[in-house]
């Protein structure tokens, strides 16, 4: 099993010099504690926080990686952007990094951002499938053409190329049966979201891969996105995780994410005990175990640092996870994609 870290916003009254000092201090301490994956979201003109747009911050933090770390988006909303823009700096970020670029895409959920950049909210996901189409072309092909409902190119050359191909693996993010059936067709893996319980997880890796057998395609353990704080015991882990999470969760509810509404806000100990991995360091090390054993999943990506925490604070989080979780688990496997479909359902 491998882990990797999500970056993360910061709230604006910190300046942007501290916030990439955050950054460049969270991937060394990450590095340390034996994560192999740093990954970032992306949003424009969010209120409050701050997003370093992923392309330059990763291209920056490259520098600072050791060789088998891989970097990633998790993920970038794919439809606000034109597919040759898009593909060619990414084309260029694998470069940068020597192959080690993982492409996670999304639709993101907020139609302020698709408004602001002229692009219909409504079309997102028929953008997003031919944003992908286009760029697999371009990463893959010397000349490409392409007659799309969005996008048309006559027969025109391609001058940056991923050092791997046919591309980088995509990732892609989605929270419903639709979205894992889309991202089973166009993605190479689908990123599992870290509101869901592992009985809805298990219900739509079944999807997933029923989606993709029909097609002939591959099946690859699947990134698993999941919350975890360590504390004395379940109800320290608790306390622990509301202190630093809940302002997050309520800024989520208050914008629109579908799966956490205003009730599952006011109950936050209710909510996040049947998605969040908590307690003492022993049975967090459990339940990521019993997941490895019941799912094909891998890397578990955890969140190290909530918008006002500092980098000490953030450093200290990651030693912890990583002396505790990273370290005693990193001969642990999960389980086979061909184990868990002979298992029923439920």
């Amino acid at each position: 099993m491998e882990f990797g870290i999500l970056m993360g916003d910061q709230p604006v009254a910190s300046s942007a010099r501290e916030h990439l000092d955050l950054m460049l201090r969270k991937a060394e301490a990450a590095q340390r504690a034996g994560f192999t994956y740093l990954t970032i979201g992306q949003h424009f003109l969010y209120d409050g926080f701050r997003w370093f747009q992923p392309v330059p911050l990763l291209a920056r933090l490259a520098a600072e990686l050791d060789e088998h770390v891989k970097i990633g988006t998790t993920v970038l909303i794919g439809p606000v952007h034109h597919p040759v823009v898009l593909g060619e700096e990414l084309a260029t970020l694998d470069v940068v990094t020597g192959g080690r670029l993982v492409v996670g895409l999304g639709t993101g959920y907020l139609p302020q951002e698709y408004a602001t950049m002229g692009v219909p909210f409504d079309q997102r996901y028929r953008l997003l499938e031919e944003l992908i189409e286009v760029m697999t072309k371009l990463w893959s092909s010397d000349r490409v053409s392409h007659q799309g409902r969005f996008w048309q190119i006559d027969d025109l050359p391609t001058h940056v190329h991923p050092l791997q191909q046919p591309r980088p693996p995509v990732w892609l993010g989605a929270m419903r049966e639709t979205g894992v059936r889309r991202a089973a067709r166009h993605g190479d893996v689908w990123t599992i979201t870290p509101q869901q319980t592992m009985d809805q997880v298990d219900a739509l890796i079944r999807t997933y891969a029923a989606e993709r057998r029909s097609r002939g395609l591959p099946l690859n353990p699947l990134p698993l996105r999941r919350e975890l704080m360590i504390g004395d015991g379940f109800d320290d882990a608790v306390s622990r995780f509301a202190a630093v999470a809940r302002g997050k969760y309520e800024a989520y509810a208050g914008r629109g994410m579908t799966l956490l509404g205003d009730d599952e806000v006011r109950n936050f100990g209710d909510t996040v005990r049947d998605h969040v991995i908590l307690g003492d360091a022993e049975a967090c090390r459990k339940q990521i175990a019993d997941i490895a054993a019941a799912l094909p999943v891998g890397p578990l990506l955890v969140r190290p640092h909530w918008p006002g925490m500092d980098a000490e604070q953030t450093e200290a989080y990651l030693d912890h996870v990583g002396r505790e979780i990273v370290q005693p688990l990193r001969r642990l496997e999960s389980r086979s994609f061909a184990d868990f479909l002979e298992r029923p359902a439920g």
